[in-house]
């Protein structure tokens, strides 16, 4: 493995944060406010879409669902509303071994920027109920790139504010096609998926993984090996 990579990206929700089903149970409540019935088939198709596009931006996936923008726009409304009760309530928790990756991976002389596919204030409440606040180099959200996974836009935006040299010295982390799909585009030499969220293991080297681990707990010993 190369000894030169110089910046990690990693994934939040089912990399380096347990899901804990919250996207789900959000949804449901997103889609409740825009008249989607309970336990409908037209509910659980749209869970469907839910479940295979984890990882992409979440105003993204309701314009698909929903179509019209206005209407993307309440059910994004409601759905964070939704995320950041569930947060409030204590739903939220560090995977295990996810922080002292962070810290291992710092201290091996890398930088660190967590990425998610969640607004900028839903990140923020959730690194703020883990107490993250400084645990990475950088944050990012879609709104602060440009587009969301699956384009490469905030790999390229965590390149370009850590003042990286080169795309080949960037590792990313995920575990979600999205993620893996996001590496790859951005050129990443080192794209590994993990097996604490959404997808499988097929899911994930079908979009480009180089690599696919147990948990973010084990990437420091791959990329120091």
């Amino acid at each position: 493995m190369s000894t030169d990579i110089r910046l990690v990206v990693l994934d939040m929700a089912g990399t380096t944060v347990a899901d804990d089903g919250l996207v789900e149970r959000a949804f449901r409540a997103a889609a409740a406010t825009l008249g989607v019935e309970a336990d409908s088939p037209e509910q659980q198709r749209m869970l469907e879409h839910v479940r295979a596009t984890m990882g992409e931006s979440k105003i993204s996936v309701f314009r698909y669902l929903f179509g019209e923008e206005e209407k993307a726009q309440r059910a994004n409304l409601a759905f964070e509303a939704a995320y950041h009760d569930l947060v409030d309530e204590g739903h939220c928790a560090a995977l295990p071994g996810a922080a002292e990756a962070i810290a291992e991976l710092r201290a091996q002389g890398r930088k660190v920027a967590l990425t998610t596919g969640f607004s900028r204030p839903t990140q923020d409440r959730i690194l703020a109920a883990l107490g993250w606040q400084d645990i990475a180099d950088l944050t990012l959200c879609p709104a602060d790139a440009g587009r969301g996974r699956p384009y490469p836009d905030m790999v390229l935006t965590a390149l370009l504010r850590t003042a990286t040299d080169s795309v080949r010295q960037i590792a990313v982390a995920g575990d979600t096609g999205y993620d893996m799909l996001t590496g790859t585009r951005a050129g990443a030499p080192v794209v590994a998926g993990v097996l604490t969220g959404a997808h499988t293991e097929d899911r994930l080297r079908a979009d480009g993984a180089t690599h696919v681990l147990g948990s973010i707990a084990e990437l420091p010993k791959l990329l120091a090996g």
